[in-house]
């Protein structure tokens, strides 16, 4: 199983979502633990993303940008990208 963690700026920007979007990050959080490949590769970088759609969350969309070290079996989120 891989581990999944928070960047210092992702815990930041998470304090300031609300519960349902909490609720929707986690969700992003525990299947990238399951499944790290999961996201859409960024172009030009070993960077991948996962948009959770605003029916998910009752209100704004999340991008939920991260990294996978196959070497240490682990994900760094990166960063929270919440939409208008």
């Amino acid at each position: 199983m891989t581990f999944a963690f928070h960047s210092d700026a992702a815990e930041k920007v998470l304090a300031e979502l609300t519960a349902r979007e909490q609720a929707a990050v986690e969700t992003v959080r525990r299947s990238l633990e399951d499944a790290p490949g999961r996201g859409r590769l960024l172009p030009g970088s070993d960077t991948r993303v996962v948009e959770v759609l605003p029916d998910e969350t009752a209100g704004r969309g999340l991008s939920v940008v991260y990294r996978h070290d196959s070497t240490l079996d682990a994900v760094l989120i990166l960063w929270l990208i919440a939409g208008p």
